[in-house]
């Protein structure tokens, strides 16, 4: 009864945030409109997905090569993908590696059972940290094998907590497996009576190699790169963009392609500014204006990790905010990375530093003598960040086998 009691509330906050929230609108528009949808789509009564359910866009890539490899080898199974966020539906609901791509519908339980009435599915996998309990319990009770997938696991979460742990720990004895990515979040959860585990590595690793592997050659852009040094800033915001202009500014033979992760006209206004007229837009770039510009601003989204492979060294942005972003993408092309101090919560940049593949960074000082180091070493550190990424290229391969063998395919 709490628990949907608390969703109920929940939903009543986000309507009225809906009212004033571009984001919130399209959720809650989203998922009135779920169930419908999915009851259309549902081709055969009776006949099972294998459904897949991820929070937003991050998380849909890391699972993206499972998906794809069921569509392989057993393309007359029906697949299923739900997300949560309004971002990871509107980007990805046109993947055709899916029979059918949703809105996850709210877990009040009239919903999840109707829901699960509906796709009736042989199969259910949560990627990371996606842990429904109305979800969760209805799976167990129907006996449907479910799974936790790429998920990591700390002390300082609330399945730990002294008070409140036992609670969250009964949702993952509700998993049939909680494959975890390193030996660190298993052991952990041995520590709490929780054994029903398997280590599988991060398929994200499968992801960014299988687009480094798949980029399509940029002409213009590998002109402009062509017998330079390129540093390629990627995800970027404002503090790291200041530390950049510095270095870019001291050091005159730089070439920078930079990715804000902001791309609003006045931010790159800001930037035009910032960078003294020697910035041309990515989607302006021509033959003849390449020779006018020392930097490269992107200002459109879905191209930034084609463009690493014409860099020598790759910054990440974000780590003087809530986080850094995506390392893995520069690092399959064998490029060495930084980033600012917020990394610790992420396995793959404390793996990078580990290999001797990224150095973070603190302050200019800092990203001075890191860059400079990136630059000189860049084919040792290049090489070891490319061995890094293969070191887990089999753990979409390991979530295959465990998710087809477990259920008798």
């Amino acid at each position: 009864m709490y628990l949907c009691r608390k969703m109920w509330f929940y939903l009543f906050i986000l309507r009225i945030a809906a009212l004033f929230n571009k984001k919130a609108k399209l959720l809650i528009r989203g998922e009135r409109q779920t169930l419908a949808s999915i009851s259309e789509k549902v081709s055969e009564k009776g006949t099972g997905y294998v459904w897949f359910h991820a929070a937003s866009v991050g998380e849909f890539e890391q699972i993206r090569p499972v998906i794809e490899l069921f569509r392989l080898r057993q393309p007359d199974k029906k697949v299923l993908l739900t997300f949560f966020s309004p971002s990871g539906y509107e980007l990805r609901k046109d993947y055709d590696g899916a029979d059918i791509v949703a809105y996850l519908p709210f877990a009040t339980r009239r919903r999840v059972r109707r829901f699960l009435d509906m796709v009736q599915p042989e199969l259910a996998v949560f990627v990371k940290y996606e842990f429904w309990p109305a979800y969760l319990k209805e799976l167990k009770k129907r006996a449907i094998p479910t799974y936790s997938v790429a998920s990591i696991f700390r002390k300082n979460q609330a399945f730990f907590k002294p008070v409140v742990g036992w609670w969250y720990r009964r949702l993952l004895k509700c998993f049939t497996q909680v494959l975890v990515q390193d030996k660190q979040s298993e052991l952990l959860l041995h520590q709490y009576g929780i054994t029903n585990t398997a280590i599988v590595g991060d398929p994200r690793f499968n992801r960014v190699l299988q687009v480094a592997k798949r980029d399509a050659d940029q002409p213009l852009v590998g002109k402009f790169a062509n017998l330079r040094q390129v540093l390629v800033a990627g995800s970027t915001w404002m503090p790291d963009e200041k530390l950049l202009y510095r270095y870019w500014k001291e050091n005159p033979d730089l070439y920078l392609i930079l990715a804000p992760h902001e791309i609003d006209e006045k931010h790159l206004h800001f930037l035009f500014n910032m960078f003294e007229g020697r910035i041309l837009r990515y989607t302006e770039l021509t033959e003849q204006n390449i020779s006018s510009c020392r930097v490269l601003l992107v200002d459109t989204i879905g191209v930034l990790s084609q463009l690493y492979r014409y860099g020598q060294v790759a910054y990440i942005g974000g780590g003087f905010g809530v986080g850094i972003h995506n390392t893995l993408e520069a690092a399959a092309y064998g490029i060495p990375v930084c980033f600012g101090p917020n990394y610790h919560r992420f396995r793959e940049a404390e793996g990078l530093i580990e290999a001797q593949a990224a150095i973070p960074i603190k302050n200019y000082k800092t990203l001075k003598t890191a860059l400079d180091t990136c630059f000189s070493e860049q084919a040792m550190m290049g090489g070891s960040a490319k061995n890094f990424v293969l070191s887990e290229q089999d753990s979409a391969e390991r979530i295959y086998s465990i998710l087809t063998d477990d259920i008798n395919y």
